[in-house]
């Protein structure tokens, strides 16, 4: 192929994942994903509090946890509900109020993200409730079986109202987009009701938002009415192409894809793991949110960082500690010293832009062969049950060994951690010890001649 030829590619790669990355819908999900990670951390928190038996399978250690820290396991059970509980809340509101605040800009529209978001949980609410047509009447649907508690046409568990929590993120997600271009189209319209400039911001924002909201409650009931008269209701409409997503990420295939997209990207310059989280995040959540109460979820959690791209994009722990302790270039040496702290918190932009790995053809083969070999190896041993799934998010920068841990809530997950990260390493060895050698040739040359 040609350098022109291969010049155009990478333009034509670099213009389209620009363009992609750039469009409103995808930043607001970016934001609403950002915006999760405490939450879920912290909710990760209170469940491990509750599985430390599980964690630390010592003899003696379940009697003892049960007559002191068990005592507070609804406590703590109800901490994971305010938190995981009402992720649907949490991830699709912050949606739709990035979403307006970016049309309110870019449009210069006086659009209300903070009213946006109230119309939201108003009109997710309307869909919540589980609803059949009997008899001629909408009724809400009642079951008191012990596996489908419904009342009122709420269903609960353990873990409170169903729907709220991580299984509603895709109906959030849609009901947040159709609120924002409903509340789009009334302003752009004019179909507010207009106070005079003497009347208080707070009072006029409140009417302002009045028949907007209006006509964000009759589309989305109207849409769930359709729907119910039909026999199902949006939440089992959106269930059927999303958990067959879901199902395709939990293959060995489909996680080695999304893998190989995200460094793929990275080769050209364009962070992956961006782009492709905005596909993935909502499917990872509500998978740790099922594991949590018995399902058997593979892509889960942040299996990624604890599992996959240890050190960073690539996988590139080893690398870095060879980098500054092995290598004989005393570019890489250089390199690898400035780049071995950011690694074991799994920043490796030293190496990304410093090596370089980014456009650089003889580290192209590792680059994305380490982490798809690590994948391969973390799919196996979940789907083998040599390592219980993963139930907890730990926080992206947690260091290899902690960040399996605290993903499984086991010893195991730490062992398979480290295993993967020397794996990784295995792969890169050959690749990165002839660049070495020819970067030292180099050297030594540059040297002779001067």
């Amino acid at each position: 192929m040609s350098s022109e030829s291969t010049g155009s590619f990478k333009d034509r790669m670099i213009n389209l994942a620009g363009k992609f990355a750039a469009t409103r819908f995808v930043r607001a999900i970016m934001d609403a994903g950002y915006s999760v990670i405490p939450f879920t951390i912290i909710g990760s928190i209170f469940l491990i509090l509750n599985v430390l038996p599980q964690a630390f399978p010592i003899p003696g250690f379940a009697a003892v946890y049960a007559n002191s820290l068990g005592r507070f396991s609804n406590l703590f059970q109800a901490g994971y509900n305010a938190t995981m509980g009402i992720l649907a809340l949490i991830f699709a509101g912050q949606f739709t109020f990035s979403y307006t605040k970016i049309y309110e800009k870019e449009e210069n529209l006086n659009l209300v993200p903070l009213n946006a978001l109230f119309m939201f949980l108003m009109a997710f609410f309307i869909t919540v409730p589980q609803l059949i047509w009997k008899n001629g009447v909408i009724q809400f649907q009642q079951s008191l079986k012990p596996d489908n508690i419904i009342g009122g046409g709420y269903a609960v568990s353990t873990g409170g109202i169903t729907r709220i929590a991580a299984v509603g993120i895709f109906t959030g997600l849609v009901v947040g987009w159709i609120t924002v271009q409903v509340y789009r189209f009334t302003v752009k319209h004019n179909w507010q009701i207009k106070m005079p400039e003497s009347v208080p911001a707070g009072v006029s924002n409140s009417f302002s938002s009045l028949i907007p909201g209006a006509c964000v409650a009759i589309v989305v009931s109207v849409l769930n009415l359709a729907l119910v008269l039909a026999g199902t209701d949006i939440f089992k409409v959106l269930y059927i192409p999303f958990s067959f997503i879901s199902d395709i990420t939990n293959t060995w295939w489909g996680f080695l894809i999304i893998i190989f997209l995200i460094h793929f990207l990275w080769w050209f310059g364009i962070h992956g793991a961006t782009i492709m989280s905005s596909f993935y995040t909502p499917i990872i959540l509500a998978n740790m949110a099922a594991n949590a109460k018995g399902a058997d979820n593979f892509f889960a959690g942040d299996p990624l960082n604890a599992f996959v791209i240890i050190g960073g994009s690539g996988a590139t722990l080893g690398v870095a500690i060879w980098l500054a302790f092995f290598s004989r270039s005393a570019q890489l040496k250089e390199i690898g010293k400035v780049e071995l702290v950011p690694a074991i918190f799994n920043i490796n932009e030293p190496l990304l832009f410093g090596l370089p790995i980014v456009y650089n053809v003889d580290l192209f083969i590792p680059f994305l062969g380490a982490p798809l070999v690590s994948g391969l190896v973390s799919y196996f041993a979940f789907t083998s049950k040599l390592v219980p799934k993963i139930i907890t998010q730990q926080p992206w920068p947690t260091p290899v060994g902690l960040s399996g841990f605290i993903g499984t809530a086991s010893w195991r997950g730490a062992v398979l951690s480290i295993v993967c990260a020397l794996v990784a390493f295995l792969v890169w060895f050959p690749f990165i010890k002839r660049y070495d050698n020819r970067l030292l040739k180099q050297e030594q040359e540059a040297e002779a001649a001067a």
